[in-house]
């Protein structure tokens, strides 16, 4: 007999870390606005995809994209790269007040 997690697609773990991090520096006497996120996607050969965004808020940016084997090391480098910006003076974007706007790209 199948156990539930065999007979359905839902993991046997709820998401208990971040699948993503919306991250912001803005320094008006710098004339600094950027914006930083971090996203996990799996891909399609059971591996997750750790996509990595940045640039000026309001332009497009960069991006960067690195395969891991799996979910656990995916979300310890996801956290790893949020520790490292916030102790570079980012901060969650939901907090700073300032929504991206793409509208310049």
């Amino acid at each position: 007999m199948k156990r539930n997690s065999e007979m359905s697609d839902q993991p046997d773990q709820l998401d208990v870390f971040p699948t993503s991090v919306d991250l912001t520096r803005i320094d008006e006497e710098m004339n600094m606005r950027r914006f930083y996120r971090i996203c996990l996607q799996p891909d399609l050969f059971g591996g997750v995809t750790l996509v990595r965004e940045w640039g000026r808020i309001g332009f497009r940016g960069q991006s960067m994209a690195m395969r891991h084997a799996d979910e656990g090391e995916a979300v310890t480098a996801l956290m790893k790269l949020a520790a490292t910006k916030t102790r570079r003076g980012y901060r969650d974007a939901r907090e700073s007040g300032t929504p991206e706007d793409d509208s310049e790209a």
